[in-house]
């Protein structure tokens, strides 16, 4: 990332990667978006300071449905997140929709879909949980309207990223 870099991380959670995100791009703007209040709150308690620079926003709200303008974000990212969004293709949609040309969206989960004894652990803890493999991820991206997404996967401990580029 450039150090003027305007990043948005899907899911922000309580704001660690918010946090390295900004000491990644110093001179840049970083936003979050999470569905639960209570990550949002945690999220900008932790990243206060910069809030009050004006160099980082938390917002409450869906991936289904940013409030973000258009072509905008340098980068998008979404750490062990996307397992909990509705509609993954209509939401990879909203990704690609506010980043700008050229932009890159990076996607990481600690589960490739390859491993039904540990997404079984997973998913009988939290409710309400998808796990995709590289193909699922790969199909919603391309339907969505990435041309292309690279993967990247940890098959010793199944873990799983995915970049892709809009045009």
């Amino acid at each position: 990332l450039a150090a003027d870099a305007r990043v948005l991380d899907c899911g922000c959670g309580g704001g660690a990667n918010l946090a390295k995100l900004l000491k990644a791009c110093p001179a840049g703007i970083v936003k979050g978006i999470d569905y639960s209040p209570v990550s949002v709150e945690r999220a900008q308690e932790l990243n206060r300071k910069a809030i009050q620079a004006g160099r980082c926003v938390v917002t409450q709200g869906s991936v289904q449905d940013m409030l973000f303008a258009g072509n905008w974000f340098d980068a998008v990212t979404a750490f062990e997140t996307v397992y909990f969004w509705p509609g993954l293709e209509r939401c990879f949609g909203e990704v690609l929709r506010v980043l700008k040309p050229g932009g890159l969206f990076f996607l990481c989960n600690e589960t490739d879909g390859k491993n039904p004894e540990l997404e079984a652990q997973w998913m009988k803890k939290i409710q309400g949980m998808q796990v995709y493999d590289k193909e699922q991820l790969r199909s919603a991206l391309s339907a969505a309207g990435f041309p292309r997404a690279e993967g990247h996967a940890n098959p010793e401990l199944h873990w799983l990223c995915l970049i892709a580029k809009k045009k």
